[in-house]
């Protein structure tokens, strides 16, 4: 299959996603998650890919949503349903029987937070930074940001990083047990596919039923907190927040919220 927004490739076992979009730092836009949500299936049917990397090309691994889309008015039921779909991104990632490594080469802001919190391992750049960016647009966090942060977390550490919106180092994040590991810019993907090409060798259904067990253990809740999310981001979209949120965004300044 032919793709515009990714490079796609399987090489010794290991298939490689590469969101390519550079100029609007991989952010999520309709196009580009629609193509990563079809790679991913393609992967989950191929049966000579074992293990699958996720990166970014560029300076960003994913920037998040698509705020230029969002420059306009979106009323709560638009809103709920552009979450549902976005979510069968989420659940495509989760129910793949293959580990998916994310190589986070960049920003991981917002929703491209999220999307690395989905996969299975995370390998960061010592470059790169994650940042729970929805705050400061006056969104909720989605794509089951507020599951897995606490869970990894605990609902304190968690709660700061959403409530203040702040940036966090690829070695924080690691020290917070969020990344596994801190590599040099020049020699993530190197490494990255080291580990992945190792990984591929293993026993792909004993790993891939691992992986199901781990999953079914740790996010029994997750249905509920997307259900929540959709209805919470849906309201957000509405407000004068929201608006003034991306607003400042585009101007390059700090956003004045009147709580309406």
């Amino acid at each position: 299959m032919a793709y515009e927004q990714l490079d796609v490739r399987v090489e010794n076992k290991v298939g490689l996603i590469k969101m390519c979009r550079p100029d609007i730092r991989n952010a999520m836009v309709p196009e580009l998650r629609r193509e990563l949500h079809e790679a991913l299936a393609q992967m989950e049917q191929d049966d000579q890919v074992n293990v699958l990397v996720l990166t970014g090309d560029g300076k960003a691994f994913c920037a998040g949503g698509d705020l230029g889309g969002m420059n306009r008015k979106i009323d709560a039921v638009t809103g709920r349903k552009r979450l549902l779909q976005s979510h069968e991104l989420i659940r495509t990632i989760l129910r793949l029987e293959k580990p998916v490594i994310a190589a986070v080469n960049g920003a991981a802001a917002g929703a491209g937070f999220s999307v690395a919190l989905a996969c299975d391992m995370i390998f960061a750049a010592r470059s790169s930074f994650f940042v729970q960016s929805f705050v400061n647009v006056g969104l909720v966090p989605d794509l089951g940001a507020v599951h897995f942060l606490t869970s990894l977390l605990g609902p304190h550490r968690a709660k700061e990083l959403m409530f203040t919106g702040d940036r966090i180092s690829a070695e924080r994040a690691q020290e917070l047990g969020v990344v596994n590991r801190v590599i040099n810019d020049e020699s993530l993907m190197e490494e990255v596919g080291a580990i992945a090409e190792k990984m591929a060798k293993g026993p792909a259904i004993s790993m891939g039923l691992t992986k199901a067990m781990v999953n079914r253990s740790i996010l029994g809740q997750l249905h509920d907190t997307f259900e929540m999310e959709a209805f919470a981001q849906g309201l957000c979209f509405e407000t004068e927040d929201f608006r003034e949120g991306v607003k400042a965004f585009f101007e390059k300044r700090a956003p004045q919220f009147s709580g309406r």
